[in-house]
């Protein structure tokens, strides 16, 4: 059952919750542009932080499939108020020299109430979209989400330049805590849920049900291949566009400027594209960004020289193409009853690539002995992504 709003601030709105992303994507973006170089001085071994990342993405799909027992035990309101307060607690706690287990615990504990965050919010945009859309307010949430994308590596690297590797994460505990009271002016009252308690063996068979009927909807199905092909060709360009850079002879600070121009596409064209699908509608500009995407990825495996970089950037506004408008296939087939059941489960998708692809890309790799064959898997995905989305 949908959570009942007993009462809110008169003035809230889906734009309300989708500006909040200023804060969560802001505070995210700071602990990734520092994560890695924080588990590289735990690990001192690259590999051991790639195993770590891989496991913690299991983790991560695994809160995921158990959000749906979350929900049905705890309002959205009252769930995002701890999320967003025990985040900021967290990560305050991780910017301290703690011991490497210490640190851990923490990162998989934080991690618990940062996708908690990340699912309730457009949960929340769904609930007060109303005449607006989802696609304008998705585009809005995106938008702020990608300003942060943009502005935060500057900041935590400056920032842990000065005090130390670790210290940014006071600045994503501080943004947690600023969104925190905002979110708190809204004046959200729920109602009370009453669910027995959770027991292991009761929880598990409702997960799996709930999996099953989720994957038994072939427009579910769809709308979960989606979102996978999306965020397969995030994980392929966020490991392999630094490492054919080098590999193409450029320096690391231009690697910093195709990082950087990069996010402009997205933070250019976010909004605009929420209003053009919403007139136009979100096939035609889903499959525009898929198919453009593999277009480039086919050209970047034989590219070499300016010319790879000037595809890396390019495809850029593919992939703004796709942001805001990845997750709608999903608010598209589900009713308002089943959002919550079945969110956590459809997010997992983002994980399960992240696992999945990096794997399929080093086999492919080492097959046939060149990195830029990639790119052909990058193009392939493209394909058959956009075949998804324009099959009815």
């Amino acid at each position: 059952m949908p959570d009942k709003y007993l009462s809110i601030k008169k003035n809230t709105t889906g734009f309300s919750f989708a500006n909040l992303g200023l804060f969560s994507g802001f505070a995210g973006s700071i602990i990734t542009a520092v994560y890695s170089l924080v588990l590289l001085d735990i690990f001192q071994n690259s590999a051991v932080v790639g195993m770590y990342i891989s496991a913690y993405y299991v983790f991560a799909m695994a809160v995921g499939l158990f959000a749906s027992e979350i929900f049905k035990r705890i309002s959205k309101a009252k769930l995002f108020y701890a999320s967003m307060l025990c985040a900021g607690i967290i990560y305050a706690m991780m910017a301290f020299s703690v011991a490497p287990a210490t640190f851990i615990a923490l990162d998989l504990t934080g991690g618990i109430f940062q996708i908690m965050i990340g699912l309730l919010l457009p949960l929340f945009m769904a609930d007060f979209s109303g005449g607006t859309g989802m696609e304008k307010l998705n585009a809005r949430y995106w938008f702020w989400i990608n300003i942060g994308a943009l502005c935060a590596p500057i900041l935590a690297l400056s920032v842990a330049d000065i005090y130390g590797i670790r210290a940014p994460f006071f600045i994503s505990a501080a943004l947690y805590l600023v969104g925190l009271f905002v979110f708190s002016n809204m004046k959200i009252i729920q109602e009370d849920k009453k669910a027995a308690a959770l027991r292991a063996r009761q929880t598990a068979k409702s997960i799996w049900r709930n999996v099953k009927k989720f994957f038994a909807r072939r427009s579910f199905v769809r709308a979960y291949g989606i979102l996978f092909g999306s965020y397969a060709l995030v994980a392929l360009r966020s490991i392999y566009v630094p490492i054919m850079v080098i590999e193409n002879g450029f320096s690391k600070e231009t690697l910093g400027i195709i990082l950087t121009l990069g996010i402009i596409p997205y933070i250019v064209l976010s909004q605009p594209m929420g209003m053009l699908a919403k007139k136009y509608g979100k096939r035609t500009w889903l499959a525009a960004g898929f198919l453009s995407f593999a277009a480039l990825s086919f050209w970047a495996s034989f590219a070499t020289g300016w010319t790879l970089l000037a595809i890396f950037v390019l495809w850029q506004i593919s992939g703004a193409f796709i942001e805001p408008l990845r997750d709608l296939a999903f608010f598209d087939t589900a009713k308002k009853d089943e959002r919550q059941r079945y969110w956590g489960i459809f997010r997992t998708a983002s994980s399960v690539s992240r696992i999945i692809i990096p794997l399929v890309a080093a086999v492919v790799i080492f097959a046939f002995g060149a990195t830029s064959v990639v790119w052909i898997v990058a193009g392939l995905a493209a394909i058959a992504t956009a075949f998804l989305v324009m099959k009815k």
